[in-house]
């Protein structure tokens, strides 16, 4: 039973225990992120203001809570590498478990409260991680992800274009539906409206109509959690 002597347990695992969890987490998506050619790639540990930024890393005011990654440009943008991605976070979780266990009980380390904590959250976190569910805000567990890539399910991109109006003398950033949203006399400042577009809007790929032929430039794939 919960007692009064629970109660420093209690803040350890939430203060220290849970954030390196998922930061590991969050490790195993950007390792799969960077095999499979991502750039720009970011690792966020907690919400609210920024306290710190660390080449990649970036930490939040509360830096206990919630996580993500973020990454661009994937060179291998397939199914299965995504599948991959997807899985990550879930796989670094269970293996540094795993590993935990193992130097128990080989005697490497003694067991006590933090290995015990570690383990137990780490499989808290690979259960509610793989459970196929839509989240509240919008976005699907990772679970819910790695299921609708392997059953082949298309996930709706938005594709957005930039593309030279000869009539017009003007360029275009046209959204998925092809309507035109901005025009620009110089095709940097359009190039870069398109990009701000794309990022909102994730999953999305931006095109340019190059010798008549359109080019991927750029995608911004979805951000596993």
């Amino acid at each position: 039973m919960f007692g009064i002597n629970d109660i420093p347990k209690f803040f350890l695992a939430f203060f220290l225990v849970l954030p390196v969890i998922s930061f590991l987490h969050e490790a195993g998506h950007v390792f799969f992120a960077w095999l499979m050619g991502g750039k720009n790639i970011r690792v966020t540990v907690g919400t609210g203001d920024v306290l710190f930024r660390l080449g990649m890393l970036e930490v939040r005011q509360y830096y206990f809570w919630y996580g993500l990654c973020s990454y661009d440009n994937l060179k291998r943008n397939q199914r299965f590498p995504n599948i991959l991605i997807f899985s990550g976070g879930v796989l670094f979780n269970a293996l540094s478990a795993m590993a935990v266990v193992y130097l128990v009980e080989q005697e490497m380390i003694r067991p006590g409260l933090l290995t015990y904590q570690f383990t137990y959250f780490s499989l808290y976190y690979i259960f509610f991680a793989l459970l196929p569910m839509p989240y509240p805000d919008g976005s699907y567990s990772d679970g819910k992800y790695i299921l609708d890539l392997l059953r082949n399910r298309p996930i709706a991109e938005h594709i957005y274009r930039i593309q030279w109006d000869q009539e017009k003398a003007q360029w275009q950033v046209l959204d998925h539906d092809k309507t035109v949203v901005e025009v620009f006399q110089e095709e940097d400042k359009a190039l870069a409206r398109a990009h701000e577009l794309a990022q909102a809007n994730r999953p999305s790929r931006l095109l340019h109509t190059r010798n008549g032929q359109e080019v991927e430039v750029f995608n911004y794939p979805r951000v596993p959690l």
